[in-house]
């Protein structure tokens, strides 16, 4: 069996667990139920799910799974971490998070502290949203707390004892199935079922945040016909409006948002960057035109008045049936009988 601990005590809204719940491709009812052949037994400790229990108290001690694992009763368990890791050692009293108490104080444990302690023993690490992953919202300057992601905490060329790095799943929040599918995927490696899994530079699966927003957006055949939107509501491409999707990694436009269904541009949302390292600090303010896209979109727009006129013509011509499809006595298809 392997259990997946879910920590979501880091610094967030819990958006990210929300969003799991929407999941479809695959959804999280079916990790769980084994619906998939060659997948081992799951067994999931999710704040989101236990309905029964808190922190320390309840039907069951819900924190008791992740005391076992800390002993090394859990083998193997993939950790999840939720929510940016803010900076313990940087203030004089109190704690910024923390997840149930230590039993042998009685007092608040941090969750850098779980991190501490369940990482070293952990198969894999997955964090989970733009905030576990690069520090989110919660790391912007002038933040009190010295947020940051779980790679910038536990570091960047860590690896868990199976040899793994760290999986950053970015998105705020995250997109339901890009979190299912990867958790899906650790599962079967854990199993011995799939290979090491491909991730880039910024640690996120690259089969995911491979391509851009704009290379996969529905309205970028606007940007190079030089048509862009300047208010809400037009169907043109959105750069002029503050969207940064030629600059960023996420496949949103392409797969929907539930069930093929929806995505920012796709809706007439500008991409305000939630998966990228650099958010949000480098891409506000937002609704403000990008830097770049003033120099690329007046570049566009001269050159898209000429694809737009030479596209024109051919559309004059294709648009109309071939001249031979007519009623008559003479074939005109070019046809050659052999009898004749």
């Amino acid at each position: 069996m392997v259990h997946i601990l879910w920590i979501n005590a880091g610094l967030s809204c819990d958006g990210d667990s929300v969003a799991l719940t929407a999941a479809t491709q695959p959804s999280i009812e079916e990790i769980v139920l084994g619906a998939f052949p060659g997948l081992p037994k799951v067994a999931v400790h999710w704040p989101l799910i236990d309905f029964e229990c808190g922190p320390m108290q309840g039907a069951d001690v819900f924190i008791e799974w992740f005391f076992k694992a800390d002993r090394g009763e859990l083998d193997p368990f993939v950790l999840v971490v939720e929510g940016s890791i803010p900076n313990e050692s940087i203030k004089q009293e109190g704690y910024w998070c923390g997840f149930g108490n230590n039993p042998e104080t009685g007092q608040p444990m941090t969750t850098s502290e779980w991190l501490d302690r369940l990482a070293p023993k952990a198969t894999a690490v997955l964090a989970a949203g733009t905030c576990a992953t690069y520090g989110g919202i919660h790391a912007m300057a002038g933040n009190p707390t010295g947020a940051m992601g779980v790679a910038d905490y536990l570091g960047w060329d860590w690896r868990s004892k199976a040899g793994l790095p760290i999986v950053n799943v970015p998105g705020c929040p995250i997109h339901p199935d890009n979190l299912s599918e990867t958790i899906l995927y650790l599962l079967y490696q854990v199993a011995g079922q799939a290979p090491m899994i491909p991730l880039d530079e910024a640690l996120r699966p690259t089969w995911l945040f491979g391509q851009t927003v704009h290379e996969g957006c529905d309205r970028a055949g606007y940007y190079e016909q030089g048509q862009f939107a300047t208010e809400y509501g037009s169907p043109k491409c959105l750069v002029k409006i503050g969207c940064w999707g030629p600059v960023v990694r996420c496949n949103v436009p392409k797969r929907g948002w539930i069930n093929g269904i929806g995505g920012c541009p796709n809706v007439g949302g500008i991409c305000i960057a939630c998966t990228m390292p650099g958010f949000p600090d480098k891409f506000m303010p937002f609704m403000d035109e990008p830097p770049g896209a003033r120099v690329s979109s007046t570049l566009s727009s001269a050159y898209g008045n000429v694809i737009r006129t030479l596209r024109s013509i051919t559309f004059k011509t294709v648009d109309k049936e071939p001249k031979w499809r007519r009623a008559g006595r003479e074939l005109l298809t070019g046809y050659k009988a052999p009898w004749s």
